[in-house]
């Protein structure tokens, strides 16, 4: 979800827990809006205020900052106001994950890492659950793999034939050609490469983007899927 706070003043607190009662541990992940101002943003532990995101920080690109809760379920946001001399609009706003895996938790995007980002190949009972459980499910072609050191990121260009599957429409259609296009981000440290050939490419989405979990080959992936299927394993159909 997300909150904006408009015009800040003075403070607020925000609890944030999952809908789920099952969830014994939650990590927390926020990422302020890139015109994020007039306020800073603590989470509270043991009585004690630990600054997360200052206003200074805001305005960083990508920039995602998790955390573990340290109750088993509620996390608690404090919101302080900037002292302002003039009353010009600000806005503090900025949107959270609330992630049930405990390894997830740490000070820094990478070790969120995309609990799914696994800078290997996947297995096969790895590949045939990926398409179940997936955000995305697409079918393509690499066009072109771009880097950002200063991010630790990749970020895979995708030239798409089928859309099986997305959770929100990351990947859209090029009125003009017709064609389906969209990035889809990976850890610098995979070290991903442009290779030929069609892929099916799986993930998750996290603050409106598409990040890679497992990428077989299309054909390898039906040669497993259809073996699968003969033995009656496939989790789920394709």
């Amino acid at each position: 979800g997300s909150l904006e706070w408009m015009y800040p003043a003075r403070a607020l607190r925000v609890i944030l827990e999952p809908n789920l009662s099952s969830a014994r541990h939650t990590t927390v992940c926020i990422k302020p809006a890139s015109d994020f101002q007039g306020a800073s943003i603590y989470v509270e532990h043991a009585g004690q205020l630990h600054l997360v995101v200052s206003e200074a920080e805001g305005a960083r690109p990508h920039h995602v900052s998790c955390f573990s809760a340290h109750t088993p379920q509620r996390v608690a946001l404090f919101l302080q106001a900037s002292p302002q001399r003039d009353i010009s609009r600000r806005t503090a706003s900025f949107q959270y994950e609330l992630l049930s895996n405990q390894s997830a938790a740490g000070p820094d995007f990478k070790k969120m890492a995309l609990v799914e980002a696994m800078c290997r190949p996947c297995d096969n009972v790895e590949l045939l659950m990926a398409i179940c459980s997936s955000d995305f499910v697409v079918k393509g072609s690499i066009r072109n793999v771009s880097h950002d050191s200063e991010n630790h990121m990749s970020q895979v260009d995708v030239s798409i034939q089928k859309v099986y599957r997305q959770k929100t429409r990351i990947f859209q259609q090029d009125e003009a050609s017709g064609g389906w296009r969209g990035p889809i981000r990976t850890l610098l440290q995979c070290k991903v490469k442009k290779g030929g050939g069609d892929f099916l490419f799986t993930g998750n989405e996290h603050f409106g983007e598409a990040w890679l979990g497992c990428a077989p080959r299309f054909k390898d992936f039906m040669f497993i899927y259809q073996a699968a299927r003969e033995r009656g394993a496939n989790p789920c159909e394709f």
